[in-house]
Order: C-alpha cells, then structure tokens, then sequence
C-alpha cells in the first residue's frame, strides 16, 4: 500500500534535482562569443577586490605590482542614488581620468600573459571565444592591448574557465584593480586573474551585490565603461605618483608615456563617478604644418601709432614714445627725422599750411637799413677800400661820379 506512495515520491525528488542541474550547467556555458555582452543573471552581481583572483581563472595573476598603483579611497560622503536608480553611470572609455598608472611601468605584465595561454590550447581556445577573436590572433589581441589601473568600482562581464570551457558572470571590480583596456578604453582582461572581460549584461541594480564589501564601496558611485565614439591613439590617465595628467598610447606599456599638450579641464583628483566638465575638442598640429606666426614690429599694427595731426584731448599725457615697460616703440612708427618742406618740426606735413604771401615775415626793418642778406658783410667781415653805391648816395655824390650839387 506504501510502496506506490515512496515510489511516487521518489520519481518526483530525482526530476526536480534534474532540472536543478540542467538550469544551473545552462547559465554556466551561456555567454562569451563577440566580447562585447554577457547573458547571465544581471541581478547576480559578484564584488571583486582589487588583489583577488576571483572564481574560475583563466591563469594565474600577471600584474605587475609596482604598475599597479592602488587607487584612492573616495573620502566623499556616500551619494543617495534616487529611487528606482540603481543602475551605474555610464562613461565613455576615452574619458580623462578613467584610469590611472605609474609612469613608465605597465600595470600588467602582457608577454607573460600571451605565454600562459599559449601553454594551455583548451584556455586559449575560451578566452579566444570569450574575446570575439581567432586562436591564432590571441597574441596580437594581447599587444594591441593598454595595461592601465581602475579609478572607479566598475561594473563588467566578467569569463571564467572551468572544466575545459568558459563561464560568464556579472561583477564589479573594485578601483585599483590592473585590467588591460582596447583602442575604445573598453577594459578587455582583468590581469590579476587573466579572465577576458566584455559590457556588462543588462542595467543591473548593483545595490545588491554579492561578496564582501570594501572599503569606499557605495553602488552609487558605480560606473560601466562604453566605448569612445571612434578609436583613440592615446589614453589621458592619472599619474597616481604624481597626482598628474600623462598620456599612454594605445598598445604600449609605459614606454612612451608623455604629458598631454592639452589638459583636460579639471584636475587629477577630480572624481570622476560625478558630473565632469565637458573637454575641449582637441586640433592636432598636423605634420609639417608651420607654427602660427608672431606679428613683427616692422609690421604695420593698427592703433600701434599715433594718428598724425591728432589733438591730445585735453586731461590726457601726450602719448609717449615707448611702452610702459621701456620696450622702444615700433620701428614702423614714423619718426621726426626730417623736417618737411613746409617747416613743420613735429615730422609730420602741417594739414594746414598758411597760404603764401609777399610780406615780409619776423621784424619789421626799417627802409634805409641794408639787405639782410649783405649785413654780414658791413658787421663780420673787415672793412675794404671799396665805396658802395648806397653810401655815395647817403652822401649826396651822384651815382655817375660827378661832384655833388652844392658842394
């Protein structure tokens, strides 16, 4: 009478752990494939320190420690994220300050990590499919790679491998933590446990992650990275030992790292989980393209000089000759030099000359005085025997030479 009953129960207890087991091995295969989403539960969020190698491994950690610079902790207090909003800000992967790293040395260590996967072809033949790329193009994947460092807890698609196949969950990575970011600052490897990481599945409220919560957690101050809006040759990330801005191209791990000419408009420190001002574009100097020229000072500048015939208004100093500073004027100033043809001594043509007359000019001179122009010959020069007319005449003797009238 029992034994139907026990059977029944029995019957019914293996086909429910079946579709246990079948569910559980479906989320754990689902995923991977182009690198870009994964498909597991967006509200199974695992919180991963920055130093822990986190589930399921591809291969064992290739950071390099004195690249991977820790982050600072936010000192900020936590945000109140509205309600309903739990989803993280969402940045673009060239954003100034996204990332930070130690100047001339790589966070993570990308020989060795192409090594460890060529050692193992089933791994590198998971991560090849996790990543969207060939076995045989993983090396290259790898070079064109950027090791750099996370400034903020960011939310990913993280591919683990286990039993010979990669596995697809959703986690945050905490600040700190060395990744290897593409040509879109998209992160693309997580190096301290060689998993391939892809865009996070879905919205996600990260409210409710799972795992020990670290130091500064707060889900409101979450990003996700979305690729730039075209590549990018160079990265503008924080030099954590400096608190300054440097530049890293694209595929290098330190070696040509540089400051930016152009700074973005807010400093090192500025946290970038908040509203950002936007970036100015950024023109660069083409090639062989000559530098803007600096106007010379034997070219003509309006307004350099005075305006010829101009009256000083009055209460105003007659404008000088030099600059405040002592800097001599512009040579292409006229200079009084030369005195003009019509007698003007301020080197400029007199705008209104006097109209020419036959009177004469200075002081008036009596009639019976000598030309000007002979007085020196009466007053500097030495008397002569020489009589001239004039005194003959003065004296009452004719001109022709005859004895005078009455004399």
């Amino acid at each position: 009478m029992h034994a139907p009953i026990r059977m029944r129960r029995a019957v019914l207890a293996v086909l429910s752990a079946a579709i246990l087991v079948t569910a559980g091995c479906a989320r754990e295969a689902g995923g991977g494939g182009q690198g870009t989403e994964g498909t597991a539960d967006a509200e199974e969020v695992l919180l991963q320190p920055a130093a822990a190698q986190g589930p399921d491994p591809f291969t064992r950690s290739t950071v390099e420690p004195a690249g991977a610079a820790p982050a600072a902790t936010p000192t900020a207090a936590p945000r109140t994220p509205a309600p309903g909003d739990g989803a993280p800000h969402t940045l673009p992967g060239s954003t100034p300050g996204l990332y930070g790293g130690t100047r001339s040395v790589a966070s993570c260590d990308v020989g060795q990590q192409i090594g460890l996967l060529a050692a193992d072809p089933a791994r590198e033949e998971a991560f090849a499919q996790s990543a969207g790329v060939s076995r045989a193009g993983v090396p290259d994947f790898l070079r064109g790679l950027t090791p750099v460092v996370l400034r903020a807890d960011t939310r990913v698609g993280n591919h683990g491998f286990r039993a010979g196949s990669a596995t697809t969950f959703q986690s945050v990575l905490q600040a700190g933590t060395a990744v290897m970011v593409d040509g879109r600052g998209l992160p693309r490897v997580r190096c301290a446990c060689g998993n391939p990481l892809s865009r996070p599945a879905g919205a996600g409220d990260t409210g409710s992650g799972q795992g020990e919560r670290w130091t500064g957690y707060d889900p409101a101050r979450i990003v996700t990275v979305a690729p730039a809006g075209k590549a990018v040759t160079d990265l503008v990330v924080v030099d954590a030992d400096h608190n300054s801005w440097m530049e890293r191209p694209v595929g290098d791990e330190g070696a040509r790292d540089h400051t930016p000419e152009v700074p973005p408009p807010y400093a090192p420190g500025t946290d970038i989980t908040g509203p950002l001002p936007d970036a100015p574009p950024r023109k660069p100097k083409k090639p062989g393209e000559p530098a803007t020229p600096t106007p010379s000072l034997s070219t003509p500048v309006p307004g350099d000089c005075p305006t010829p015939g101009s009256p000083t208004p009055p209460g105003e100093a007659v404008a000088s000759t030099e600059e405040p500073s002592g800097t001599p004027a512009p040579t292409h100033c006229p200079t009084p030099t030369d005195v003009p043809s019509d007698g003007a001594t301020d080197g400029y043509p007199d705008p209104f000359p006097e109209p020419p007359t036959d009177e004469p000019t200075g002081t008036p001179v009596d009639p019976d005085d000598p030309p000007q122009d002979l007085v020196p010959l009466m007053t500097d020069e030495p008397q002569t025997a020489i009589r001239l007319p004039w005194q003959d005449v003065a004296e009452g003797v004719p001109e022709d030479g005859s004895e005078p009238v009455g004399g």
